[in-house]
């Protein structure tokens, strides 16, 4: 006889990676790096954060991405939510500083606003809701390509001399670990390209345990400086709530917005989940850049962020999956014709 296997419901996907993130934050609480420790690990994170963005350079397709600019309108669309909008929002929520979320909890809130949007999770659930999957991996590709220069230019603007490493000496920083390794990636990429292509899925982990060790530097020094101590629960639980109303305006907006812009059912799917998510992949390592020593709490709202838009997006992409069917068969049906002859109407209400 078998043993019933525990299982989480379909609707409520607790991603693995997240639990590793979580992991890794519980490891840095009770083993945080210290001394030549943590300057081993500061120099490892940054490598890991120069390997990730020359990896990023090394996988973006020329060629796809001029393709994809045909469908120009849709890929502006998802630009704006993620450049405009979100961080639009993102400075209304300064009104709920300090009251409801202390400063340090805000800064990162407003830089979760500032991020590019994610592409794997947004190509996946665009893929479950039978949308339009090649718009949404161009529209995913170019908010990242476009995030590299716009989101450390729009922190600079609207955070200011809260992320602290927005000075000169930052601004070196972000050339040398971001825009450097990403350039390098895409001049090599002729020579490298098929390697990556070969090896993706041993690469995926690259891409993944550079992440996880940014996080550990990270918030191993946070532990060391304290700035725990700082977050109560209650702070913590009013984030939440910030977090889910801004995550439901944007789902309506991009729902709304995309109908009445006039694209079709499809190319409104891959809006739907490219202009409302964010990138933890590519959020992370530019807080690591960008803060400095106060990264550890910048990045939580994305941390919390991330696993909440995958919750959501999962309920919505299957609603939509689930629709699917009855409107493709309402686009089949013909037109009924007249009838010659006058009859009774027996005409049912529409569903």
């Amino acid at each position: 006889m078998r043993r019933p296997q525990l299982r989480l419901p379909s609707w409520l996907p607790v991603d693995g990676y997240i639990l590793a993130l979580v992991a890794t934050v519980v490891l840095a609480a009770f083993l945080p790096a210290r001394g030549a420790v943590a300057d081993g690990v500061d120099w490892a994170a940054k490598a890991a954060v120069a390997l990730l963005f020359f990896l990023y350079g090394s996988r973006l397709s020329t060629r796809e991405a001029m393709a994809g600019l045909r469908h120009w309108r849709l890929h502006l669309t998802v630009l704006a939510c993620t450049f405009l909008v979100f961080p639009a929002l993102g400075l209304a929520a300064r009104l709920l500083a300090p009251e409801v979320l202390p400063p340090s909890l805000y800064t990162g809130l407003l830089f979760l606003c500032l991020v590019p949007s994610t592409i794997q999770s947004s190509i996946a659930f665009t893929s479950i809701a039978r949308g339009n999957v090649a718009a949404a991996i161009c529209a995913g590709s170019f908010s990242s390509l476009v995030g590299i220069v716009a989101t450390p230019l729009l922190a600079a603007a609207l955070i200011g001399g809260d992320a602290g490493g927005l000075s000169a000496d930052g601004l070196l920083s972000i050339a040398t670990q971001l825009l450097l390794p990403f350039v390098a990636g895409q001049l090599l990429r002729r020579w490298v390209g098929g390697f990556i292509t070969r090896h993706k899925k041993s690469l995926g982990y690259v891409d993944r345990g550079s992440i996880l060790l940014v996080v550990y530097s990270a918030f191993s020094t946070g532990v060391v400086m304290g700035v725990w101590h700082q977050v109560s629960v209650l702070r913590l639980l009013l984030l939440l709530a910030v977090e889910a109303v801004l995550l439901a305006v944007m789902l309506t907006a991009t729902t709304i917005g995309s109908r009445r812009l006039g694209f079709d059912r499809a190319d409104r799917i891959a809006i739907v989940f490219c202009g409302s998510k964010k990138s933890l992949a590519s959020g992370l390592p530019m807080a690591s850049v960008l803060f400095g020593a106060q990264a550890s709490l910048a990045v939580l709202p994305l941390m919390l962020f991330h696993q909440m838009q995958l919750m959501v997006c999962a309920v919505i992409a299957r609603r939509y999956a689930a629709g699917a069917p009855q409107e493709a068969e309402a686009a089949q049906t013909p037109a009924p014709t007249p009838s010659p002859e006058p009859s009774v109407s027996t005409a049912s209400p529409r569903n």
